[in-house]
């Protein structure tokens, strides 16, 4: 997971008055000390103002922010005093460009991330000059449409840029029924190509929506900030550093929250805990050592010893073989017997075959029961079995039939049944009473009551069954031993 960066915006809060901004950036490190699981980086607003102000406007005090911009102008050496200073206390730089001008400055002065705003999401002219710059793009998505959003993301990934997309609300600053920080979850639902970040405006006492955004998966926060002093007061969605300090701890205090977004193993009292509660298997009968132990000879009760099996590790993919003689009536313990575990192997069959499926453009109707035949334990499925895919069974009968690279199925034949092999996907091998033959895509065989049957496939094979209808006692093997095990077969209804 990235290390979330939080982004102070300073954005005209400097007053026009470097000392000033010089002060922020230092009140504001000095609030960061000690959140070493965080990165911080410094955020400037450029505007090349003798071209951004139309000239009819220049010098009007009743525009409001022509008067704001133009009373908090800074020289290209002032922002490079505040620059080297954001440097110096280990803030990466970030500026926000309104214009043209303004991207060639931030290329000039070695600025390392363009941040664009809201209002600009949307300038195709600056996006243009922003695309051609080899920095990674921040943009806020206030007030746009998903399909606006759609655009912008499109335009900078064809262009191969980092990107982060932020939600933002421009109302300065957003009530709480306005933050609609659920949209985190769509922004990282529709754009899972790119960072999704909340640049944030509430008043900067709360502390409930930074903790909200992390949780839902945002990586990148912005906030306005500044310090009040005798000269300047701060308006009422920019923090001053204690309310930024208590906005870091509520972060930190959700990232504990949240934890890992991987699957953590369990603690050691939480297993402990849990184990104690399970119900434990205690035999009914007495077994012999190199016993596969069955269903019918256990019960499942309460409470458990330490080490023995339960409920929990007892299922149709685990195998449990006695290494000594069991008891009736003693608990099964984990020591008595060597325990085969199935599951993953029968994962990965089913997403082999789906694969091989795909690449023969097979089509397979839903919830057809998939059947796999593992002659001699999963353990060996590699080398001998198949998978039966039943589309229907009634007076006649379908299924697919799957067989992985390299596998065998061995010997049968069957007394009720004829079939008729369609070969869909790949190649296989043929044995009919014996007698060896090739078969390829588009081949038909048909296969009459009684011939003995063996198959292999060097490569994998697709092959379409029609048949009589199947019975389950009517596939007799040429090998004895495969017949005696009870537990050839694993049934999944629920893998495609």
């Amino acid at each position: 997971m990235t290390r979330p960066l939080f982004i102070f915006e300073m954005a005209n809060n400097h007053m026009g008055d470097t000392a000033h901004g010089i002060a922020i950036i230092h009140a504001i490190r000095e609030a960061c000390t000690g959140f070493d699981e965080f990165d911080f980086a410094f955020k400037l607003q450029y505007r090349d103002l003798d071209t951004f102000i139309h000239p009819s406007f220049k010098g009007r005090d009743d525009v409001k922010y022509v008067k704001r911009f133009e009373e908090t102008r800074l020289s290209h050496a002032q922002f490079a005093s505040l620059l080297d200073t954001m440097r110096k206390c280990g803030f990466k730089t970030v500026c926000t460009p309104f214009d043209e001008p303004s991207v060639d400055l931030i290329e000039a002065q070695g600025i390392e991330v363009i941040k664009i705003a809201s209002c600009s999401l949307t300038d195709w002219p600056l996006l243009e000059r922003i695309a051609r710059s080899d920095k990674p793009v921040i943009a806020s998505t206030a007030g746009a449409t998903p399909e606006e959003v759609d655009d912008v993301v499109s335009f900078f990934l064809h262009r191969g840029k980092q990107l982060t997309i932020m939600h933002c609300v421009a109302e300065y600053p957003t009530p709480a029924a306005h933050l609609h920080i659920r949209r985190i979850d769509a922004l990282r639902s529709r754009y899972p190509e790119v960072q999704v970040g909340f640049s944030t405006h509430e008043p900067p006492d709360e502390t409930e929506p930074v903790m909200l955004a992390l949780a839902k998966g945002a990586t990148v926060f912005e906030k306005h900030v500044g310090l009040p002093s005798e000269h300047y007061s701060l308006n009422a969605y920019s923090a001053n550093p204690a309310q930024i300090r208590n906005w870091l701890e509520a972060a930190r205090r959700a990232l504990t929250l949240c934890g890992s977004e991987t699957w953590p193993a369990a603690t050691t009292e939480e297993a402990a805990s849990l184990e104690s509660l399970r119900r434990g298997v205690f035999l009914t009968r007495d077994l012999q050592p190199g016993e596969t132990i069955p269903d019918d000879a256990v019960c499942l009760a309460f409470p458990p010893a330490p080490g023995q099996i339960t409920a929990n590790q007892w299922s149709k993919y685990t195998r449990h073989i006695a290494l000594q003689p069991l008891k009736a009536g003693s608990p099964l313990m984990a020591e008595m017997v060597e325990t085969h575990r199935e599951r993953e192997h029968v994962l990965d069959t089913v997403m082999a075959v789906r694969q091989l499926l795909q690449d023969g453009n097979i089509v397979v109707p839903g919830k057809s029961d998939l059947e796999i035949s593992h002659h001699y334990g999963m353990e060996h499925f590699k080398e001998f079995g198949l998978v039966m895919i039943t589309v229907v069974n009634r007076e006649y009968c379908k299924k697919l039939i799957v067989m992985l690279p390299g596998q065998t199925h061995p010997e049968q034949h069957h007394k009720q049944k004829e079939e008729t092999f369609v070969i869909l996907h790949g190649s296989m091998t043929l044995w009919l009473d014996g007698k060896q033959r090739e078969a390829n895509r588009g081949d038909v065989i048909t296969v009459q009551r009684g011939v003995r049957h063996k198959f292999y496939s060097r490569e994998g094979v697709v092959f379409e069954e029609i048949s009589s209808t199947h019975y389950t006692d009517d596939s007799i093997y040429t090998d004895p031993a495969i017949t005696a095990n009870p537990r050839r077969k694993t049934m999944l209804t629920y893998w495609l």
